[in-house]
């Protein structure tokens, strides 16, 4: 990791530094340690280390302050709650009452939020404490976060690289120690691939369990957007259940313990509309090794798996039409209702395939992007081009991972898997059937624990 080492008085008395939130809530509750002491050191690593990596772009410690001593006086009357004083941040699309609400646009900088979100009010509910709120990509379009309101957030493993977007500042403030939590949302890989470049946790939601109403482009009034959803981030998959748990509408079916030597899992390792990094198909092939000695099947090919090429065709057509809203494509051409009705058709489909491939398999194992972190880019988004194992190919070729999990509106959990020769984070996903959300994460826990 780059050298954003604290000064020695954080590391003297920042006990619980790189704590999980879950142990430091346990800790408040135990009186080990207070909100507030927990709130002033998380302030305290923020204002020592983000200098270079420009993760936390909207700061708003007194009020953290302020509701870190209502945590205190709940501890002290016998409540407890899952976050109960638990600082963290959020991304910055997020509305939080009082403070700018601009995904990193020119025309949102003046758009201050009257309300919270709704993920925001149940994290709050739950006892969390709202530091402030993390930098992003332009409009939420882009696996960089580099904007002209707040500038660019670098990755904290290698300063001259991207941590990822959109939910970049995200993942690297939780990379960088700086908090526990994070809360992000997901269209095109945009918890998955921050997360997979900061070699942290993410977690894309089953479409529609979780209340997005809160998180909108500046100007709109909300509607949910197609194939969108919020998730959290965290530095564990035990954070990661519990913040889901948290946010979601309705509880979800946990199962068990897991038996390894029971559990089914289809690998991609091959995609039809890209190429991978080699440094990724090895760690898919660790992976792979960590499973089976664990007792695990894991087979590499299906005739169940759906046509991933016009899967890819379909969910790429989908996510055009919602980015711009209605407007005409570079051809001059709109989308027709018909059109719409015919992505659904097919969305639904595809869905139905999904579920019988996960009558056969608890999960499918993937990568969660085509690259590890690549260097800033400064050049038109229309014109960028990469090398992706020696091949030259779009930038777009980056949907191709976030798309198979995206279309169907499945849930995948991100997992930190291997590093680089560089010494770059790889996380790869584990993908199940809608709505099987704890079973993801499980999955995901039993690889990452499996792994040397």
């Amino acid at each position: 990791m780059a050298e954003l080492a604290a000064p020695d008085v954080l590391r003297a008395t920042d006990a619980l530094a790189g704590a999980g939130a879950l142990d430091i809530a346990a800790a408040i509750a135990r009186g080990e340690t207070s909100a507030r002491e927990q709130c002033s050191q998380a302030i305290a690593r923020i204002e020592a280390l983000d200098g270079p990596v420009n993760a936390v772009v909207v700061r708003d410690f007194e009020r953290a302050l302020e509701a870190a001593d209502r945590a205190d006086q709940a501890v002290a009357r016998g409540e407890r709650r899952p976050l109960l004083g638990v600082p963290m941040t959020v991304k910055e699309a997020f509305d939080v009452a009082g403070l700018p609400t601009s995904w990193g646009l020119e025309e949102g900088r003046g758009c201050i939020a009257d309300s919270d979100a709704v993920a925001v009010q149940r994290l709050k509910a739950a006892g969390a404490v709202i530091l402030g709120k993390t930098n992003v990509a332009p409009g939420l379009g882009d696996w960089q976060s580099d904007n002209a309101v707040y500038g660019r957030t670098a990755n904290p493993w290698d300063l001259s690289r991207t941590p990822g977007g959109s939910s970049g500042g995200s993942a690297a403030a939780l990379a960088a120690n700086m908090v526990p939590l994070e809360i992000g949302s997901d269209i095109g890989g945009s918890i998955r691939v921050p997360s997979s470049f900061c070699g942290v946790w993410g977690h894309k939601p089953s479409y529609g369990i979780v209340d997005v109403y809160g998180h909108r482009y500046p100007g709109s009034d909300g509607a949910p957007q197609p194939l969108g959803v919020v998730g959290p981030m965290a530095r564990n998959a035990a954070d990661l259940a519990a913040a889901l748990d948290v946010i979601i509408d309705a509880p979800l079916d946990r199962p068990g313990p897991l038996d390894p030597g029971s559990k089914q899992l289809l690998l991609l390792d091959a995609h039809p509309c890209a190429p991978l990094d080699p440094e990724i198909r090895a760690a898919l092939d660790r992976a792979e090794r960590a499973a089976l000695a664990q007792g695990m099947d894991v087979v590499r090919s299906s005739e169940l798996l759906p046509d991933l090429h016009a899967q890819h065709r379909a969910f790429c057509k989908m996510l055009a039409i919602t980015f711009a809203r209605g407007a005409p494509a570079p051809d001059g051409r709109a989308a027709s209702l018909a059109d719409w009705f015919e992505l659904l058709d097919a969305q639904a489909r595809n869905r139905r395939m999904w579920s019988r491939l996960f009558d056969s398999f608890d999960a499918v194992l993937m990568p969660a992007n085509v690259v590890p972190a690549f260097p800033h880019r400064d050049d038109p988004y229309d014109a960028r081009r990469m090398t992706v194992a020696g091949q030259d190919v779009p930038y777009d070729t980056q949907l191709v991972w976030a798309g198979v999990a995206t279309w169907p509106g499945l849930p995948a959990t991100t997992f930190p898997a291997a590093t680089t020769a560089d010494g770059l984070p790889i996380g790869l996903q584990v993908m199940t059937d809608f709505r099987d959300d704890h079973r993801a994460i499980l999955i995901a826990d039993l690889l990452h624990g499996a792994l040397p």
